[in-house]
C-alpha cells in the first residue's frame, strides 16, 4: 500500500467487508482481460460467498483461474468545500470455490439473504425449497485483507 498513513487494520478491513452495500470482484476471463462482477455479499467468517447463474462468463473465468479479487467501498463523503473524496475500503485477496455441499450452501444464503432482504426471511425456507438447486453459490477463501481511510 502506498499511503501506509491511510491503512487500517485487518479487523477493520472486515468490517468495511460486512458493511459495504455491494462489492466487485475482479477476475481475467479466457482471453486474459480484466474482467469485473457487483455482487450482494454475505462473510461468513475467512469466507465471502454471493450466489449467481450456473453458467456464465464468470463462471468460466473462475473455473479457468481460481485467483480473484474483491473491492468493497464503505462509507463515502464529498465535502463541498474541497475536491477530494473521504472513504473507506478493503481489498480482498483469495481463491474461489464453487460450494456443492447442500448445508454450507443454505447457510451462506441465510447470510447473503439476513443481510440484504432481512424482511422477507419469513419466506426463505419456501424459496430454498424451490431455488437451491438451481443456485450456484460461491465462496472467496481470503488470504490476505487490506483496510484503507481517508478521514
Amino acid at each position: 500500500m502506498r499511503r501506509k498513513d491511510r491503512q487500517m487494520p485487518k479487523e477493520w478491513a472486515m468490517e468495511i467487508v460486512d458493511k459495504c452495500e455491494w462489492a466487485t470482484l475482479a477476475t481475467i476471463d479466457t482471453d486474459g482481460m480484466p474482467y469485473c462482477i457487483p455482487l450482494s455479499i454475505a462473510r461468513i467468517g475467512d469466507a465471502i460467498y454471493f450466489h449467481c447463474a450456473r453458467e456464465g462468463k464468470k463462471i468460466d473465468c473462475f473455473n479457468r483461474n481460481a485467483n480473484v479479487c474483491i473491492s468493497c467501498v464503505g462509507n463515502t463523503h464529498r465535502p463541498d468545500d474541497e475536491f477530494t473524496t473521504k472513504y473507506e475500503s478493503a481489498m480482498v485477496f483469495g481463491n474461489i470455490s464453487q460450494v456443492l455441499e447442500d448445508k454450507e450452501k443454505i447457510d451462506a444464503l441465510r447470510a447473503i439473504c439476513q443481510r440484504h432482504t432481512p424482511a422477507n426471511m419469513p419466506n426463505f425456507d419456501e424459496a430454498i425449497a424451490r431455488s437451491l438447486a438451481i443456485t450456484a453459490i460461491w465462496k472467496v477463501t481470503i488470504d490476505d485483507i487490506d483496510g484503507k481511510r481517508r478521514k
